[in-house]
């Protein structure tokens, strides 16, 4: 079968850390998963116990990771959990754009927008020397596991789960508010798309998309995510895989989502620093990956760590289709 447009195994780098059993083990098992060349498979070592790289160490990792990676390789993803920064980076962002203090921000301040944001590119290293990176992370090894099951399970699905816009009744976090209403009132497609106002979503088993914002997200027990599913919740350290003080992104996995997204240092509420539904759900109705649909979606992703199955496509037609 031919590979579908934009990114796919033959242009995704796999990076391991050989420091990580965790690290070795995960990225053996989406190899054999996904067919990754084994020419895409770039070996480092890095401190698998520190949650953050000195900008400096990293600078030289990543100068080592450019050497070999193929030129035509468009992304890559990062197969541990710990690291997840790089300073005032994201590991993800770090990767893409090069260490660069620009996608920072010193307090409730803009930081430098994606060239990839919102873009048609299929190509994102040849049109902007960007590669868009996303980390397969879970907190167990069996996460892991599941993670890229659903992932391979839900490519050409055609699901016919709902988005849900979740506005709760913490004002700080729902900055997407005004994007969450115009959304639901003006979509046009198959799909069902419901706006609510709830502190926490209960009960459906139908979940394709769930968009919120709360430092904590309550009854992920009682729903169901269909394969290929996204969510994330806008807070301050979502991102923050190893934290306590707020509801880690990993959870989202855990619950069974594919994908999701949170900011690895204090972001403030920018909305654009966190994903635009509407521009996430047209690029993966579209067909587009879960890494393309997710890193389109985000105008402002320096500070933010996305993690999941990359090469999830649940609404792409198989190459040859009609």
């Amino acid at each position: 079968m031919p590979e579908p447009p934009g990114i796919t195994r033959t242009n995704l780098a796999l990076i391991v850390n050989d420091n990580d059993p965790f690290s070795i083990r995960a990225a053996e098992r989406y190899q054999a998963a996904r067919r990754i060349p084994p020419e895409n498979v770039i070996h480092i070592r890095i401190d698998p116990e520190a949650s953050n790289i000195d900008p400096v160490v990293f600078s030289q990792v990543k100068s080592e990771v450019d050497r070999r990676t193929p030129a035509h390789v468009q992304a890559y993803l990062l197969a541990w959990t710990l690291p997840y920064r790089v300073g005032c980076m994201s590991i993800t962002s770090a990767f893409a754009f090069g260490f660069d203090k620009a996608f920072c921000a010193k307090g409730c301040n803009p930081t430098k927008t994606s060239p990839y944001f919102s873009s048609m590119s299929e190509a994102p290293f040849e049109d902007f020397g960007v590669r868009p990176t996303m980390m397969l992370a879970g907190i167990d090894e069996r996460q892991v596991d599941e993670l890229i099951e659903r992932g391979v399970k839900s490519d050409y699905s055609q699901p016919e789960g709902t988005m849900y816009l979740v506005t709760t009744g913490d004002k700080a976090r729902s900055t997407r508010t005004s994007t969450f209403k115009k959304l639901a009132a003006g979509f046009q497609g198959d799909l069902a798309i419901r706006h609510l106002e709830t502190d926490a979503l209960t009960g459906k088993k139908d979940v394709m998309f769930y968009f919120t914002g709360a430092r904590w997200v309550a009854g992920l027990d009682t729903i169901e995510f269909l394969p290929g599913a996204v969510a994330d919740h806008l807070t301050s350290a979502g991102g923050v895989l190893d934290g306590i003080t707020q509801m880690s992104i990993l959870r989202w996995l855990e619950a069974g989502a594919t994908g999701s997204y949170g900011t690895v240092v204090e972001p403030c509420n920018y909305p654009q620093k966190f994903p635009h539904p509407g521009v996430f759900i047209a690029n993966y109705l579209r067909g587009a990956s879960l890494l393309e649909s997710y890193w389109k979606s985000v105008a402002w992703p320096g500070q933010g760590v996305f993690v999941g199955e990359p090469l999830a496509r649940p609404y792409a037609r198989k190459p040859g289709e009609d």
